[in-house]
């Protein structure tokens, strides 16, 4: 498996603090299968930034430390960046790491209550650019779940998004759960990921959301997310289905 979204450098956010938890999840990874992970540090928040070259760094010595310590997992570089006006010019400027550096995509995290309504605009120059933005972690925006027709036509313009492990199997709670079941039911995403911290509160789970979405849509749909992990590292184009409306409304306040 490729875990393409992963909170794994020591030192760099609120993942692991030191080299032996990083270690430590290092191991969790290797041994529930994962073979590659995309370590996704938080950049641009009011706590974090990150950029490309610190990234770079960390995860070169990160590998070291797993070829020493004989983990059998590669470390990739990536990053999660929250959304800002200027994101294009980021990219340009080479503060802002696109995942794997092949230059073709680009997380991006909205804030948890809203989505900007500059997005729509932003992914456009984004495309433009040659760069596709990944909208991570959709279920757990509450505007998007108060409307998800703001991810659908996101999505339907072109944006992928990402779903996490623990929202499929229901850690995240009910509500959560039943979001992102119909985010995947309605093609409005195209990859999970465990977007873990740690090996304790915030594991990977990731082996458990593949058998969740197998268990539900089918071993064809946990193909195509498998395979679009890979795609994705790869810089080629991704598997997507025509995305579809979510018709049923949400509460008001419902995370």
């Amino acid at each position: 498996m490729i875990d393409i979204h992963c909170h794994i450098l020591p030192g760099l956010d609120d993942g692991p603090q030191h080299e032996q938890e990083a270690l430590a999840m290092g191991r969790a990874a290797d041994k529930e299968g994962i073979t590659h992970i995309v370590a996704t540090p938080h950049h641009r928040t009011s706590k974090y930034d990150n950029s490309k070259d610190t990234i770079l760094a960390y995860v070169n010595l990160l590998n070291k430390l797993f070829e020493r310590e004989q983990i059998g997992v590669k470390i990739l570089p990536g990053q999660e960046t929250r959304i800002y006006g200027e994101m294009v010019e980021g990219v340009k400027q080479g503060e802002l790491l696109t995942q794997n550096q092949t230059g073709s995509y680009l997380f991006v995290e909205f804030p948890a209550g809203h989505v900007p309504r500059y997005a729509e605009q932003l992914f456009y120059d984004f495309q433009v650019a040659g760069v596709t933005p990944v909208i991570v972690h959709p279920e757990r925006n509450s505007d998007i779940a108060r409307n998800p027709d703001i991810l659908y036509n996101l999505v339907k313009n072109g944006a992928l998004a990402q779903i996490t492990a623990a929202s499929l199997t229901g850690v995240m709670g009910k509500k959560i759960k039943k979001f992102t079941q119909q985010i995947v039911e309605h093609n409005l995403t195209h990859f999970i990921a465990s977007d873990a911290h740690n090996t304790t509160t915030r594991p990977f789970k990731l082996r458990e959301g593949y058998n969740e979405l197998c268990d539900r849509f089918g071993v064809g749909v946990e193909f195509v997310f498998k395979e679009n992990a890979e795609l994705l590292i790869e810089g080629r184009m991704v598997n997507r289905d025509v995305p579809e409306r979510i018709k049923e409304k949400r509460f008001f306040g419902v995370f």
